[in-house]
């Protein structure tokens, strides 16, 4: 067990049942009272994020985890094929760890997953990634004016907003976070 002196931002702790990261924290001594350590905390599962103060010295239980590289396959079902880049064993992982920037991994990938002793608690995938659109109405010289955007099918099978003078071919840089265009890569 440690205490809150033992705060970091990055930190893993184990609190109401669930494991939380530590975003933010910042440890107050007011005039009147006890010292305090006011925190914001992410949900490693669930992605929510709640601000919660501890009494200064109070127990809590960090967990060890385990940053690991895999190296995304293929889909089967509702999972997704793995393989670890050092040992090349080959696991399943729920397609709902993911989140939703899954739609756009595509074979081959490289994405970190974080362990605690053998449980995946979360997968980290790219931020940004680099996709060829595969359909998209012809672009226009000159047309960029308006800020008008045109639906654009990208390789892995999803579709984004693009702006009008992308055409069939480009590469694109892709944000996971949000789906969002980003911009266009020159070959």
């Amino acid at each position: 067990m440690a205490d809150t002196s033992d705060f970091r931002n990055g930190l893993i702790i184990k609190f109401k049942s669930d494991l939380f990261t530590i975003i933010e924290f910042q440890h107050v001594k007011p005039g009147k009272g006890g010292a305090f350590v006011r925190t914001t905390l992410k949900s490693l599962r669930t992605g929510k994020v709640l601000d919660n103060t501890f009494r200064s010295g109070e127990s809590v239980e960090i967990i060890r985890v385990e940053r690991r590289k895999y190296q995304y396959l293929f889909r089967e079902g509702d999972f997704l094929v793995c393989m670890d880049n050092n040992s090349y064993e080959q696991i399943n992982v729920p397609k709902i760890l993911f989140g939703d920037g899954v739609d756009y991994l595509k074979e081959s990938e490289e994405i970190e997953m974080l362990f605690d002793k053998d449980d995946i608690i979360s997968v980290d995938i790219p931020i940004f990634v680099y996709l060829k659109v595969v359909q998209t109405e012809p672009g226009f010289k000159g047309d960029t004016a308006t800020g008008a955007n045109k639906p654009a099918k990208l390789e892995t099978g999803v579709s984004i907003n693009v702006p009008l003078f992308i055409n069939e071919g480009d590469v694109l840089k892709v944000d996971t976070r949000t789906g969002g265009y980003v911009e266009r890569i020159k070959s």
